[in-house]
């Protein structure tokens, strides 16, 4: 994974990137960006409206990566805020609980298409007016699970939609919980705040014990909150009653189903929920859980493992069943709250 450090403005940091990225050779225009449609670019050249108002920063961080990669700044908006809204095949999984011993730690698997795997992102920004954070992405921009130097952490779980709606798409709704919000309360008041465009699930937890499975989209917001147990977890689907008649129903490739039942089961059963549990429980030693068949062109592309209480990140770049976890240090200095 790419491991990229942001300082300055949002502009400074898409400038940075794209320039970056352009002098070893990866130009999007030419190798990433393809296939974009006239409905694309139209629901996105809309949307700017709403970016403008509620995330004008991001605005800014895009027209600097386009200025590094010298293209156009609307073909690379409509790329990268038209994501989420036009269906990708994105599976996850988020786990967020209270360990025996008072921590809080917050698990994600991020599975997607292998044969981009050199392509994903690992970034630690530290940027004006924006709380620092490490965020992971398989695009850029976007973010996908991160920590922020208050120890929030926040990770989504993708859903098919029966809808485009124009609004903030998953991948830019986490970026902005993690560069402005300190807690989960703050958390699901931005997001009632905000207007959302696509669906998806989101886990978020802070390192007081409170924790959240938010489901949401451009109609309604449900948030989920711990029952008898100390945690909360989610795949690819909606589990809320009211938010169910949502989803599109497409085949459950990656197991979305199997993969919830699996974390419902194991956390109902373990007595003591530990750091090394939840390890476990994300390397599939508890039953079905990133063991793909990569020959489908999908796998565990990578996990993150977050002990918000020690503002602690650890990282398993690949399939955590054969891969290990490392800890990325620079939770411990440029991104490290001061």
């Amino acid at each position: 994974m790419y491991q990229l450090n942001f300082k300055g403005s949002h502009y400074d940091a898409g400038l940075q990137f794209g320039s970056k990225i352009k002098s070893e050779g990866w130009k999007l225009k030419e190798q990433t960006i393809t296939d974009i449609s006239e409905e694309r670019m139209e629901y996105v050249g809309n949307a700017v409206e709403i970016y403008q108002r509620e995330y004008p920063e991001i605005l800014e961080e895009i027209k600097g990566i386009a200025d590094g990669q010298e293209m156009e700044f609307e073909l690379l908006a409509a790329f990268i805020l038209g994501m989420y809204s036009f269906t990708i095949d994105n599976h996850c999984t988020c786990i967020a609980l209270r360990t025996s011993e008072n921590h809080m730690v917050f698990g994600r698997n991020s599975d997607f298409l292998v044969e981009l795997e050199s392509k994903y992102g690992s970034y630690c920004y530290d940027l004006d007016n924006s709380y620092r954070f490490i965020g992971n992405s398989t695009a850029f921009v976007e973010m996908e699970d991160g920590i922020n130097e208050h120890g929030l952490a926040v990770g989504l779980t993708f859903i098919y939609s029966r809808e485009k709606k124009l609004g903030l798409n998953a991948g830019i709704i986490v970026r902005y919980l993690l560069e402005k919000c300190r807690t989960v309360e703050e958390c699901i008041k931005a997001l009632e705040a905000m207007t959302i465009g696509s669906a998806q699930t989101l886990t978020i937890a802070d390192p007081s014990g409170d924790m959240a499975v938010v489901e949401c989209n451009a109609h309604e917001l449900v948030t989920i909150r711990p029952k008898e147990r100390p945690c909360v977890y989610t795949t690819n689907h909606f589990n809320s009653v009211s938010m169910k008649k949502y989803m599109e129903a497409p085949e459950d490739i990656l197991f979305s189903h199997l993969r919830y039942k699996v974390a419902s089961e194991a956390l109902s059963k373990e007595e003591e929920y530990t750091f090394d549990f939840v390890k476990d429980l994300l390397s599939g030693k508890k039953g079905f859980m990133c063991q793909y068949d990569r020959a489908l062109g999908a796998d565990t592309v990578w996990s993150s493992l977050y002990d918000l209480t020690a503002l602690k990140y650890y990282r398993c770049e690949g399939n955590p069943s054969r891969e290990i976890y490392k800890e990325d240090l620079r939770m411990q200095s440029s991104c490290k709250k001061k």
